[in-house]
């Protein structure tokens, strides 16, 4: 490969935005093998899954070194270069989010959660100006009565002294249309909130670029 056009020389040169994903992606590799250059590794990545680069979001060490030409050396960098994309995302502002639809709360968690491969349980807590103080995670895997218990669910609300919360999960599935057993988990947990005081005033479910406010829908 001539020097001009190499992943770092071409950083340089034009700048990062006009890196493809593949070049993004050599350079977090940074060398090839003796059968693969740096981007042939990245191309390889690119393809072994019909997502594209959006299979980086959930795959594991284990996973991307199972790709021939990457060992758990590389694996474990792409892995991080991930998550510190994923943390300046998630990373808090200067100003607490303040919850006025449901979009808004789709705004910030969307591109975290469309892409998960299990079912993430969160909730988000809002303080009296419905304001987000924190968000957590609850359970992960198939969404049940028995993982999803009300003590699991307020007992960080009240320590974090919540106002009020809005429980969120995805469907991996990428459907986000509501099942028998979450709306019945939803009346559960909504009436138990009402006991407790602390009010759940919506739950959202998040397809692949799509999500159902059960609040929208009338359902809570």
């Amino acid at each position: 490969m001539i020097e001009s056009e190499r992943p770092r020389e071409k950083m340089i040169q034009f700048g990062v935005g006009n890196l493809s994903n593949a070049e993004l992606l050599a350079i977090l590799i940074r060398t090839g093998t003796k059968e693969a250059s740096a981007i042939e590794l990245a191309q390889r990545i690119l393809s072994c899954d019909p997502t594209g680069i959006h299979y980086l979001t959930s795959c594991t060490v284990e996973e991307l070194s199972q790709i021939k030409g990457i060992g758990s050396a590389k694996a474990c960098q792409l892995i991080a270069a991930i998550e510190l994309g994923k943390r300046i995302a998630a990373s808090k502002e200067t100003t607490r989010p303040c919850i006025k639809t449901p979009s808004d709360i789709v705004n910030i968690y969307m591109e975290e959660m469309r892409y998960y491969k299990k079912e993430y349980f969160k909730i988000v807590l809002l303080n009296t100006k419905n304001e987000i103080i924190s968000s957590e995670n609850v359970s992960i895997g198939s969404l049940n009565a028995s993982l999803v218990h009300p003590r699991e669910v307020f007992i960080t609300a009240i320590k974090k002294s919540a106002a009020s919360l809005v429980l969120l999960h995805n469907h991996p599935s990428g459907n986000p249309q509501p099942s028998k057993e979450d709306i019945s988990i939803t009346k559960r947990l909504s009436e138990a909130g009402k006991i407790i005081g602390i009010d759940i005033i919506d739950h959202i479910i998040i397809g692949n670029g799509s999500y159902i406010s059960l609040k929208e829908q009338s359902i809570l």
